[in-house]
Order: C-alpha cells, then structure tokens, then sequence
C-alpha cells in the first residue's frame, strides 16, 4: 500500500480497508471462476444448495443475502450453464426447488479448489493462527447474532 500522506488516513480506516479487501478477492474469485463461466455469486448459490436436500429461491435470497431479483438471474445463469434446475416444490405445487444437477456436483470440486487458491494468495502474508483469528473475526462481523443486530 501506499505511503503517502493522503492515504494513511484511509489505511488507519478499518472499513475502507475492509472495502478494498473485498474488492481486490472478489476480482481475484471472479478471474479464477471465469473459466467455468461463474462469478463469485453464482458460486455461493452452487456452494449453498450443495450443504441443502431442496431451496426454494426466496429461502436462497434469504440466506445468502442477495436480492430476490438477484437469485432469480443468478438461478437462470446456473440453468443456463446446466449447473441447476428448477423443479416443482413437492410440499407445496405453487412453488419452485432449485437443485444441483450433476454437472453442478462435478463443478463444485474445482470451483472450491479455485476459490482455496484465491484464499491462499490472499492470506499468504499471515501464518496458520493468524488466518484463523482472522476468519474467527470476520464471521463475528459478517454474521452478528440475532440479539446484537436487535440492539438486544
């Protein structure tokens, strides 16, 4: 980073320096998906519905924190690709699942060891302990519990 003057201020400011964390990984993840025709976000939708049996796409808007209108394109991207497929809900007929196909199950494997190097390069200035108090700090931060984000 740079020393000048006029910068020292925004590296003494935490969020800025979150900001541009953010930004400068998810170039980096975007450039390594690129190759599977995926961005970053299309990724968490396939590393989401790998740990869940059926999501329907509000349950993906709600739980990946992206808008609704967001998963709907992210979906179709996916489907596109032939990585997911929408199928009838069958607890509830009005509603649809999202669901890896198998093409999105073999996927996965190399998008997660894509996403490892990313990591890796990131975090190459920090040995094993201060990559896990660095993860610990951010899951405090980028998942506060229920009663903190209450005010409670």
């Amino acid at each position: 980073m740079s020393d000048a003057p006029w910068m020292r201020g925004l590296h003494a400011d935490t969020g800025y320096l979150l900001y541009r964390l953010g930004l400068r990984s998810g170039s980096l993840f975007n450039a390594r998906l690129e190759q599977h025709g995926l961005r970053l976000r299309h990724y968490a939708v396939l590393r989401y519905l790998s740990a869940v049996e059926n999501a329907r796409q509000r349950e993906l808007s709600d739980q990946l924190g992206y808008d609704p209108s967001a998963i709907v394109s992210l979906v179709d991207d996916l489907q596109r690709l032939h990585l997911v497929e929408r199928r009838p809900d069958p607890t509830d007929r009005r509603n649809r699942i999202v669901v890896l196909t198998p093409a999105g199950q073999q996927l996965l494997p190399e998008s997660e060891q894509d996403g490892a190097r990313v990591t890796d390069d990131l975090l190459a200035p920090l040995d094993a302990e201060e990559r896990r108090t660095l993860h610990a700090l951010l899951l405090r931060i980028a998942e506060p519990v229920e009663s903190a984000a209450a005010g409670g």
